[in-house]
């Protein structure tokens, strides 16, 4: 079987909302959400926190050797060189890329994008090419083969700061897949960028943790999130536009027929 490393790229210089991977998210901070979500694959052998050798990431690793999460450190800037010495480190057969800003990334989505790969016929699979999902759901795997090559190949500063740029700008040297889901709800913003982004999923993520709140250390799937947003439309009264929609006109063209996900 393949070893499956998810590897979980994090700064604490994020420009628009610093320190936002640490923030708290209900009774996570951001950082440990991502990689609680993603334990619940059952696909990925190992989760590895990827992050800088610049002293603003100390507290990144302080928080990964207290909780006794497996991490890396590498380039700031060269996040591409990152991703390959952490892959190489722990003997990735398969790669998984996750940012720190998916604080509900699901892991069931994560799986289908890894079993897509897994078919074999591509090295590099995503379901990003165009996206379907919210933003924040954000899945791209890839072989270790097709990292290596990219890390020898890509020479620009934006393909190493974007780890798989050089992937998608030469779809002539790599085979791709994507994943789509079964309706186009990329509109709806659950990701953390900025302030605005911040005090939204911090409301979404306590209103599921109350509502689950008789479960032990419960993880959320993209049906949960949506389930709980059909019937919660004051929810989105300051919710964070995505690509300048209209937030409230986005979501409630989705809700207006009590949608729910088919995945």
């Amino acid at each position: 079987m393949p070893n499956i490393v998810a590897i979980v790229q994090a700064r604490m210089s994020s420009t628009r909302l610093p320190g936002k991977v640490l923030k708290p998210l209900g009774s996570k901070i951001a950082v440990a959400r991502v990689v609680h979500q993603l334990s619940g694959s059952k696909r990925i052998n190992h989760i590895v926190l990827a992050t800088s050798i610049d002293a603003s990431d100390d507290p990144l690793v302080s928080w990964a050797r207290r909780t006794r999460t497996e991490y890396m450190r590498g380039s700031l800037h060269d996040v591409l060189d990152r991703y390959y010495r952490t892959a190489t480190h722990f003997k990735a057969d398969i790669v998984v890329r996750i940012t720190a800003d998916c604080p509900l990334i699901d892991p069931v989505i994560v799986d289908s994008v890894i079993e897509r790969l897994l078919e074999g016929d591509c090295d590099y699979a995503a379901n990003v090419n165009p996206p379907t999902f919210p933003d924040g759901y954000d899945s791209e795997v890839m072989t270790f083969e097709a990292l290596e090559r990219t890390w020898t190949n890509a020479h620009e500063q934006p393909e190493r700061e974007h780890v798989t740029l050089h992937i998608r700008n030469h779809p002539e040297l790599f085979r791709v897949a994507n994943v789509a889901h079964t309706d186009d709800i990329s509109k709806l913003r659950l990701t953390l960028d900025t302030q605005e982004d911040y005090d939204f999923l911090n409301r979404v993520i306590q209103k599921l943790e109350m509502k689950h709140i008789s479960e032990a250390n419960p993880r959320f799937l993209l049906r949960d999130v949506l389930e709980m947003l059909n019937k919660d439309r004051f929810l989105f009264a300051d919710a964070p536009s995505n690509d300048g929609y209209s937030p409230k006109e986005s979501y409630y063209s989705l809700l207006q027929s009590q949608y729910m996900p088919r995945l």
